[in-house]
């Protein structure tokens, strides 16, 4: 295992996408194998060091970003196991939490299987995207990533390593788990005491169900109760063929009208993606792609198809263009592997064009991540861009409209007007949770946002995840600052 001290070296190590820039550490360590991990957390246990679990910056949130603590990198632990196959439409696949999403999509695709969930950044470590419970905008149909994990690894601080099938590890009726170890010691664990938001994407907290699987508070728990060390993802046979669409609307009411009756999944409509761009992001895409009609907004669609259906869905999609009086002679309409991977260019240039304005500025952006119940989230966007125009900023709405869940940007031109944003971001954040949706669908919470946790789930529930943690970290080793604030952890 190496330990690299060099500032020059380890300075990737100090930032990640949240623009947080005050990171600190005094070295990284470099992990090859789980035995490393033991001895490190064993090494940790004694000399009261703090780690930071480290994946490959991807992130948004800063939670990889140390202050002061040892960070230790996954990204040697990138194995990635041959594919087994248990039925005609099953398979498994072993991977270590350093291997990259992009290289496990590669060689599943290469034999045939998907993977299903589909983070927008492929560099991801798997082991992130188990840690945060990541989704994407296939999500709509396969739901985010704790659904295609079967089995993980754990390393807890005390350098025991936990191996938790799905299904061995059940909370009974009392909600309690009972955990062996190796030591032969026993972890007794009562599941967190509070209610999730009735949303279909969430990733803030730790998950908590009556009857719930331990592997299901793990995945999403941010490195904060354990290092993944690795996983059993579950496999499906790759679709024959997709359809992909790029639809633009003249007025929202169109697209809200359209996007409902799509998801109603009615005769040959079935769609796994449902992705909406409002006005103001096309306009930004409209630097690169310049033909792009001066539209209220636009959805992109795909849907798994054959060759034998094809045609008749791809008719059914037309008529419900028409039904809701879309833009259909500037729409776009991808058959082939090639235009599909043109349409996907097109919807991965909005981020870059945003990077782009925001380096000619002073200031940071300031986005969420928040989600809503679906019968809410008309009233969500609609909130979104009144406070907006109502403030002047400069902004852009898109996202996961099939699952409630959109990103709004809001992009300063100056400080006073960041400060302001901030300031209505605490607006928008008691906005969603009085509309019953989440702080985080996707993103997580990091160290960026969890200072406003408590707006949703009240001291109380900050309370009953700080147990959570005491209970498998005692010694508040492993990603603190994470999710939940430290003075949280050192106040109780």
């Amino acid at each position: 295992m190496f330990f690299n001290t060099n500032p020059e070296q380890t300075k990737r190590f100090l930032e990640d996408t949240s623009n947080l820039r005050t990171g600190h550490t005094p070295g990284v360590y470099f992990p090859e194998n789980r035995e490393d991990i033991r001895q490190l957390l064993e090494e940790a246990a004694g000399t009261s060091r703090r780690l930071v679990i480290a994946g490959n910056g991807t992130g948004t949130t800063g939670g990889r970003i140390p202050f002061g603590d040892y960070v230790v990198s996954m990204e040697k632990l990138n194995r990635i196991g041959k594919i087994q196959q248990t039925s005609e439409r099953h398979a498994t696949i072993t991977v270590e939490a350093g291997a990259l999403l992009e290289d496990i999509q590669r060689a599943t695709e290469a034999e045939g299987w998907l993977y299903p969930p589909d983070p927008t950044e492929k560099l991801c470590f798997i082991g992130s995207t188990i840690a945060n419970n990541s989704s994407g905008a296939r999500t709509y149909k396969y739901g985010p990533t704790r659904n295609h994990v079967s089995r993980i690894s754990v390393a807890l601080a005390s350098g025991e390593i936990l191996d938790i099938p799905r299904g061995r590890h059940i909370a009974d009726q009392d909600g309690l788990f009972h955990i062996p170890l190796e030591s032969g010691q026993t972890i007794d664990l009562r599941i967190p005491a509070y209610n999730m938001p009735p949303v279909r994407k969430h990733n803030a907290g730790y998950y908590s169900a009556p009857g719930m699987d331990l592997i299901d508070l793990f995945i999403g728990s941010e490195g904060t109760l354990g290092i993944i060390l690795d996983a059993d993802l579950e496999l499906m046979p790759q679709p024959e063929k997709i359809i992909a669409l790029l639809v633009y609307f003249p007025a929202l009411d169109n697209l809200f009208s359209f996007l409902a009756e799509a998801m109603e999944k009615k005769g040959r409509i079935h769609p796994r993606a449902l992705e909406m761009f409002e006005h103001n992001a096309l306009g930004f895409l409209r630097n690169v792609y310049p033909d792009i009609p001066n539209a209220a907004g636009a959805l992109f669609i795909e849907q798994e198809t054959t060759a034998e259906n094809e045609d008749t869905v791809l008719e059914a999609w037309l008529e419900l263009m028409e039904t809701h009086h879309t833009l259909t002679d500037d729409s776009w309409v991808a058959l082939d592997k090639g235009e599909q991977a043109d349409m996907k260019e097109f919807r991965h240039a909005l981020p870059v064009q945003v990077n782009e304005w925001l380096s000619r500025q002073q200031e940071s952006k300031v986005s969420t991540d928040m989600a809503v119940p679906l019968d809410a989230f008309r009233e969500l966007v609609n909130f979104y861009r009144n406070r907006c125009e109502e403030q002047g900023f400069h902004y852009i709405i898109f996202g996961h409209a099939g699952d409630g869940h959109v990103h709004l940007n809001i992009l300063p031109k100056n400080h006073d007007e960041f400060l302001a944003a901030k300031q209505l971001y605490i607006e928008l954040v008691d906005k969603v949770i009085d509309l019953h949706g989440t702080l985080s669908a996707e993103h997580g919470i990091g160290k960026l946002k969890s200072p406003y946790l408590e707006r949703m789930f009240g001291k109380e529930g900050i309370m009953e995840m700080v147990r959570i943690k005491k209970t498998l970290d005692p010694t508040l080793m492993l990603n603190v600052g994470n999710l939940i604030a430290e003075e949280y952890l050192t106040t109780s």
